[in-house]
C-alpha cells in the first residue's frame, strides 16, 4: 500500500488550486509553492487606479447546469453563488461595410449567416445543425483517462456513441472548414473570427453550443475574483498557499522526487511532488531534461501552441451600453506589432456587462492582438526597457485610434491605459513563450495522450493545460481532479469529491 503523508503543489493557479481541493478532500495533505502573490496564474485581473482589467475569462464551460462542468465545478466552487451573465453572442463580426453577429442560438446564427451568404445554405445547415446537435452530448470527463481499461470502457459505450459522429470535425481545421464557404465576407472572416484557423472546428462547435445552452457564462467580478473563491475553498479544506515563493528545482534521489528547491535557497520535502506550472519549465529547467524521451522532445518542438497575446486595457470615461459586448474588429489600417508581424484584426472586448470592473458611468475595454514573437519582446524589456515602454505606448494609441474611429468618442475619454506583452505573462507567472493555454486544439493535437508522469521518475506528477490539450479553465479543473482520482487509486482509496 502507498501512503503519502505530504503532497507538495509547484503553482497557485487554478490548476494547483483544483488539485490541492481534490487531494484535500481525500485526506492527504498538500502544500502550494507560488511564486506570485496572490491565486490564479493566468486566471488573472488587475486594478489601475478606478478599473480592473481582465485578463483570462471570456466565458466559462459550466457555470450553469444542467452541465458536466458544472458539477464538477460545484465540487470545488458554489457557481449558485455567483452572478453569472450568459451572451447570445460569441461576438459580432465587422469588416468595412459588413458585420455578423455569431449568434449562440444556432436557429438565429443560421439565419443571420443565409442573410449574408445565400449561396452557402448547405454548408451553414451543417455548421448550425451540428451546433444544435452537440448540445447534449455526454463526454466522459468525470473519469480519468488513465483509469478507463476495458471493463470501463464498454460500460461507457452506449453513452458516448453519438459524441462519435463528430469525428470528421475532430479532424477538420476551422480554417478547412471555412474555405468551403463560397461568400467572399465569410471565408475572409470567419476563420480569423473563431480563436484562428489553425484550431479543430471541433472547439468552436463546443463553444458555440454551450453558450446556446446557457452553460457558457461570465462570472461577475472577473478571473481574479474566481480564482480567489476556489482559493477560499482549499484553504477551508486545511491547505496551505506560500505566496512569492518560486520554485527554482525539484529535488530528485534515485529517481524519486522528494521535494523543491526555492530560489530563496530554501528546500521543502514531500512524498510527492506535483507542478502544475506549465510543462516546459518543468521538464527542462526544474528537472533539467533529464527524464524525457523523444516523444516528450519532439511535443515541444514540432506541436502547435495557441498563440500569446498583447493586451490593450482601456479605462474609458462614458459607457458602452448600445454596444456588442464583444467584436471580431478588422481594420482597414493594419497596425505592425512587433518585427514581421502586421496585425489585421482585432478583438475587442467592452465590459458594459460587468459593473464592478469600472466605477459608474465608466467601462473597462480590452483590445487582445495575436504575436507572434515573444522572444522579441522578452528581448526588448530586458536589454531597452525605455523602448520596450515606447513601443508599448505606440501599439496603445493605434488601437486607440482604430476603437475611435469605430466607436467614436474615445480618445478624450480614456483615463487609464494598461499594455501586457507575452514579456508581462512570463514577468508573472514563468509560463514558456507567454503562451497562456500550452499545446493548442489542433485536429493533430486534440488526440494527442500526454502522460502525467515523466519516464524514469517515481512520485512525481505532471497536470495542466500542457498535459491536458484544450486550454480554458475546464481543463485545468479535470487535470486537478483526474489526478487525485490516480492517486486515490494508487494509494486503494475511494475517491471522493465531498
Amino acid at each position: 500500500m502507498i501512503t503519502y503523508d505530504k503532497i507538495i503543489i509547484i503553482g497557485g493557479g487554478l490548476v494547483g488550486l483544483s488539485a490541492g481541493c481534490y487531494l484535500q478532500l481525500n485526506g492527504y495533505e498538500t502544500e502550494i509553492f507560488e511564486m506570485h502573490s496572490v491565486p490564479g496564474g493566468l486566471c488573472t485581473s488587475w486594478s489601475r487606479k478606478d478599473f480592473t482589467f481582465d485578463g483570462c475569462i471570456h466565458f466559462l464551460f459550466g457555470s450553469n447546469a444542467p452541465n458536466q462542468f458544472f458539477d464538477m465545478w460545484q465540487e470545488i466552487v458554489d457557481l449558485k453563488a455567483m452572478d453569472i451573465v450568459d451572451f447570445d453572442e460569441y461576438s459580432h463580426i465587422v469588416k468595412g461595410d459588413e458585420s455578423l453577429s455569431l449568434y449562440s442560438d444556432p436557429a438565429k446564427l443560421r439565419d443571420a449567416m443565409l442573410a449574408i451568404a445565400p449561396e452557402d445554405k448547405k454548408v451553414i445547415g451543417e455548421f448550425t445543425q451540428a451546433i444544435h446537435d452537440y448540445c447534449n452530448i455526454y463526454v466522459p470527463i468525470e473519469i480519468a483517462h488513465e483509469l478507463i481499461d476495458m471493463k470501463v470502457g464498454m460500460k461507457l459505450l452506449p453513452k458516448i456513441k453519438p459524441f462519435m459522429k463528430f469525428n470528421k470535425m475532430w479532424n477538420i481545421s476551422i480554417e478547412e472548414f471555412v474555405n468551403r464557404f463560397t461568400n467572399p465576407f465569410l471565408r475572409a472572416t470567419l476563420a480569423d473570427s473563431f480563436e484562428g484557423g489553425y484550431m479543430s472546428l471541433i472547439s468552436i462547435i463546443t463553444s458555440l453550443s454551450m453558450m446556446s445552452t446557457k452553460t457558457a457564462g461570465f462570472p461577475i467580478g472577473g478571473s481574479l475574483k474566481f480564482a480567489q473563491k476556489i482559493e477560499e475553498s482549499y484553504l477551508k479544506l486545511g491547505g496551505k498557499i506560500n505566496y512569492k515563493q518560486e520554485v527554482k528545482k525539484i529535488l530528485v534521489e534515485k529517481d524519486k522526487a522528494v521535494g523543491i528547491l526555492l530560489e530563496n535557497g530554501e528546500t521543502h520535502k514531500g512524498d510527492l511532488v506535483i507542478s502544475a506550472a506549465d510543462g516546459h519549465t518543468t521538464i527542462f529547467n526544474m528537472l533539467d531534461g533529464k527524464f524525457v524521451n523523444k516523444k516528450i522532445k519532439n511535443n515541444y518542438k514540432d506541436l502547435t501552441l495557441f498563440r500569446s497575446i498583447v493586451q490593450v486595457s482601456l479605462g474609458i470615461n462614458r459607457t458602452f451600453n448600445d454596444q456588442h459586448h464583444k467584436y471580431s474588429l478588422f481594420l482597414d489600417k493594419p497596425i505592425v506589432i512587433e518585427e514581421n508581424n502586421t496585425i489585421k484584426r482585432l478583438e475587442v472586448l467592452i465590459y458594459n456587462f460587468d459593473p464592478t470592473l469600472a466605477p459608474a458611468g465608466k467601462t473597462s475595454v480590452a483590445a487582445a492582438i495575436e504575436a507572434h514573437n515573444d522572444e522579441f519582446w522578452t528581448n526588448l524589456r530586458n536589454t531597452d526597457r525605455d523602448k520596450y515602454r515606447a513601443e508599448k505606448d505606440r501599439i496603445s494609441k493605434e488601437v486607440i485610434d482604430r476603437l475611435d474611429a469605430f466607436l467614436g468618442d474615445i480618445k478624450s475619454k480614456v483615463e487609464v491605459v494598461d499594455v501586457a506583452t507575452p514579456a508581462t505573462y512570463i514577468r508573472y507567472t514563468n509560463v514558456w513563450k507567454g503562451r497562456y493555454m500550452g499545446f493548442a486544439l489542433t485536429p493533430k493535437g486534440l488526440t494527442l495522450r500526454i502522460k502525467k508522469t515523466l519516464p524514469g521518475l517515481k512520485n512525481f506528477y505532471m497536470i495542466g493545460q500542457w498535459i491536458q490539450v484544450g486550454g480554458g479553465l475546464p481543463t485545468g479543473l479535470m487535470s486537478g481532479r483526474n489526478v487525485t482520482q490516480i492517486i486515490c487509486k494508487n494509494d486503494k482509496r475511494e475517491f471522493k469529491t465531498s
